[in-house]
């Protein structure tokens, strides 16, 4: 299982995302990275709306978010982008 995959299982797990988007950036940033050239797996963004962030500020859903991604950290994973989507007003 990839990184990428395991991202995205995780988010799954812990948020029952409504949208969910992992993008692998790492080719933008091969050129200063070797690991990222190496191996693919180490610069990603998140798109990503959940009924678990209505009320939560942006900061502590994306300390949630980084938390839930402890692992990833870990096993390579040297930088995230979070985009937090806002759930569509009722």
């Amino acid at each position: 299982m990839t990184l990428e995959n395991k991202i995205q299982s995780a988010l799954i797990d812990a948020f029952a995302p409504d949208t969910l988007d992992v993008i692998n950036e790492s080719r933008l940033h091969a050129g200063h990275n070797r690991e990222a050239a190496a191996t693919g797996q180490t610069h990603f963004r998140i798109r990503i709306s959940s009924p678990k962030f209505t009320g939560v500020s942006r900061v502590n859903c994306h300390r949630a978010i980084n938390e839930a991604l402890k692992f990833a950290f870990d096993e390579g994973l040297h930088a995230l982008a979070i985009e937090i989507i806002a759930p569509p007003q009722s």
